[in-house]
């Protein structure tokens, strides 16, 4: 869903003016009685302003509870790791991409033999074309079915031409806010999402070799690379195994 632009918001203006100029007009015309025309065209406007305020208070509720603006203040690797979560509900198997070399794809879902790469885009802009290109190269490097762009924000109009013509599926802050709240999940700023160290292993990572440390997150123990962010490979923790 795109944001409504100043346009949009200007030609509703001029819709809801000319619709009370003819109920006002048509009211005229039929009761004679220029009293009476201007009563109803006063409980007309009375009732918009009352929608409006309400369709607002309910907006407010919606984004203070999806925790959307502490997921603005979130950088591009915590974005990353929350995007994990919030799939990780949605019943998908996600893995997070390297950060460097990913071709393109922050993360990788799996889910009843579907294979979905995502690109994260924790913007404060709209996002463009480039996204769109990268996270389309990704899908036939990685062999997916589809691909995805995740933002906090908007798309440009070219992007969501190109994601278009291109079947790439594009999830912008409309969209991320409705997943959340259908998962009754918030992004909490007391989270570590940065995984502090816990304590030194004597295990290797498989994907670039250095040395796994013991981590925590939300979740509970698991490894993690000691390079981490450079190398965000995980390994699941076992208390039976030599820390």
């Amino acid at each position: 869903m795109a944001k409504r632009t100043k346009k949009q918001e200007k030609q509703l203006e001029e819709v809801i003016k000319g619709s009370l100029i003819l109920l006002a007009l048509a009211t005229y015309l039929y009761t004679k009685s220029i009293g009476i025309t201007i009563l109803v065209t006063f409980i007309t406007i009375g009732l918009i302003i009352a929608f409006t305020i309400n369709r607002v208070m309910k907006r407010k509720k919606i984004l203070r509870n999806s925790g959307i603006f502490e997921i603005d203040k979130m950088d591009g690797i915590q974005f990353e790791h929350y995007l994990k979560e919030l799939f990780i509900n949605q019943g998908y198997k996600v893995e997070v991409t390297s950060a460097s070399g990913d071709f393109g794809a922050d993360l990788i879902l799996k889910k009843d033999n579907n294979k979905i790469v995502v690109q994260a885009k924790r913007f404060s802009k709209s996002v463009g074309v480039k996204a769109i290109q990268e996270v389309k190269a990704s899908q036939n490097y990685y062999n997916a079915n589809e691909s995805w762009v995740v933002t906090n924000n908007y798309f440009t109009s070219p992007a969501e031409k190109l994601a278009l013509s291109n079947n790439v599926k594009l999830i912008d802050r409309e969209e991320l806010i409705k997943l959340i709240t259908a998962m009754n999940l918030t992004a909490i700023p007391s989270v570590n999402y940065s995984m502090l160290e816990v304590a030194s292993t004597k295990l290797k990572c498989e994907k670039c070799g250095n040395d796994l440390v013991l981590r925590k997150s939300t979740r509970g123990r698991f490894y993690g690379c000691s390079t981490y962010p450079k190398c965000r490979n995980t390994k699941e923790y076992k208390e039976q195994q030599t820390v």
